[in-house]
């Protein structure tokens, strides 16, 4: 037979091997440097802490309620593992670590006796919460441990339903206030506008008056549907008008409420220091809020749960109110009430504008000084009655009164330098 033989093409060498370029390892390798590091604050954990923010828009948190806190816990022999504070935009938070719950409870309740004198008024909220243990090298890196939902750490889950009913009834109160203005600007004799549940009935004085008061309406609210009709009662048998929302003004107005809600709630949320809350809507009318790892769920219904209404009113700086309130009385038509450095105030009883006239609310810096300060902006009617009383009393302060609890207190008590029309205006912070 004949041989066979065989023949080795890489005789007396070596099998190349597949290389990628330096860089690319390197690569992986700092990949894998990072991803270690920025995962290393999920195995430290979390530790108790005492939250202190505010309970009221007018009770600001600077810098030194840090070492007022850990001065109260100095005297009562209280050791926490560190403290510090934080702003939120206008809102402040002091936030101080303990090493077990025991410490933890005793020390909320510390701070709550020295902040709050008056548990039945408090200008504070002392909340438990949890905070990343991991070491503050870590967290000035960004490094931060993975927030975990109601699933995984538990929580609190609320479910909200917004009064859709109660915030249609307050925009037919204030359309018919504005009817009622349009038909004397007109002189369309009228017996009386009110609001009868979800509509505003306009008793006129003949049909004359209800055409051409139905001419101006028509004109000047074109998202309402007027019908007429026979009123009943004191005016029977006088014509009237009969005016509701059309299907899209209804629903822009449910709309705005739900984002109002949303943005208050997000606001309120900031107090517990949830880092990151679920707030979302749910259908037409319901809000779902989730604030995973909350410790104190009292404190986080009352804080949800918690209400507050403003009015703009006149302040009286009159020679005779002044004396009377040095004297410790306060006038016929006049109510006291304290601005924000405790110092007493004399408002007329008259509300030219409530929150209902207000559209929007957002926290800013003044352009000119950069103080903390507060841009509102009015609906149609509140931007017509605030151009007006401002046009009216230029030189004399406005206040705006907040009310939290039943408790009213003045935010703020400008001069009126000139006319303000457009809706829009700003209020320095107090």
């Amino acid at each position: 037979m004949p041989a066979v033989g065989f023949c080795n093409a890489n005789a007396g060498g070596h099998r190349p091997m597949n290389r990628y370029p330096l860089w690319k390892y390197l690569t992986v390798l700092v990949a894998l440097v990072l991803g270690l590091l920025y995962t290393l604050p999920n195995f430290f954990g979390e530790a108790p802490a005492v939250q202190v923010s505010s309970a009221k828009s007018t009770v600001k948190i600077e810098p030194d309620m840090q070492g007022r806190v850990e001065d109260i816990l100095a005297q009562a022999n209280i050791a926490g593992t560190g403290s510090s504070f934080e702003r939120n935009g206008p809102v402040g938070t002091v936030r101080v670590r303990f090493a077990d719950t025991d410490t933890q409870l005793k020390a909320r309740d510390v701070i709550e006796k020295a902040l709050n004198p008056n548990p039945a008024d408090p200008s504070y909220t002392v909340a438990l919460n949890l905070l990343p243990a991991s070491p503050e090298w870590l967290s000035a890196i960004g490094a931060n441990p993975m927030y975990l939902g109601l699933d995984l750490r538990g929580g609190v889950h609320f479910l909200l339903q917004v009064d859709m009913r109660g915030a249609l009834a307050a925009r037919y109160d204030s359309l018919a206030t504005e009817i009622r203005t349009a038909l004397r600007d007109a002189r369309i004799p009228s017996t009386s506008v009110e609001r009868v549940d979800l509509s505003v009935v306009t008793v006129l004085a003949d049909d004359e008056a209800r055409e051409r008061a139905l001419a101006l309406l028509r004109n000047r609210y074109p998202d309402m549907e007027f019908a007429q009709g026979v009123s009943e009662g004191m005016n029977s048998g006088r014509p009237q008008l009969s005016g509701q929302l059309n299907a899209a003004a209804i629903a822009t107005v449910q709309s705005t409420a739900l984002k109002q809600n949303i943005t208050t709630l997000h606001n309120r949320i900031n107090e517990l220091g949830v880092a990151e809350p679920v707030i979302q809507q749910q259908g037409a009318d319901r809000i779902v809020v989730q604030l995973p790892g909350v410790q104190d769920v009292a404190k986080a219904k009352e804080i949800l749960g918690r209400t507050a209404t403003l009015e703009i009113r006149m302040v009286d700086d009159s020679p005779t109110a002044m004396s009377a309130l040095a004297a410790g009385t306060v006038p016929f038509g006049l109510e006291r009430y304290d601005d924000t450095d405790g110092r007493p105030i004399l408002l007329r009883r008259q509300v030219i504008l409530s929150g209902e006239n207000l559209q929007d609310a957002q926290a800013g810096r003044d352009s000119q000084n950069q103080q903390p300060a507060v841009h509102l902006t009015l609906d149609s009617k509140g931007a017509r009655i605030f151009r007006d009383v401002t046009r009216d009393n230029i030189g004399k302060r406005m206040a705006i009164l907040l009310f939290e609890k039943g408790k009213g207190q003045v935010v703020t008590a400008p001069v009126i330098r000139s006319e303000i029309p457009g809706g829009k205006f700003r209020s320095l912070a107090a």
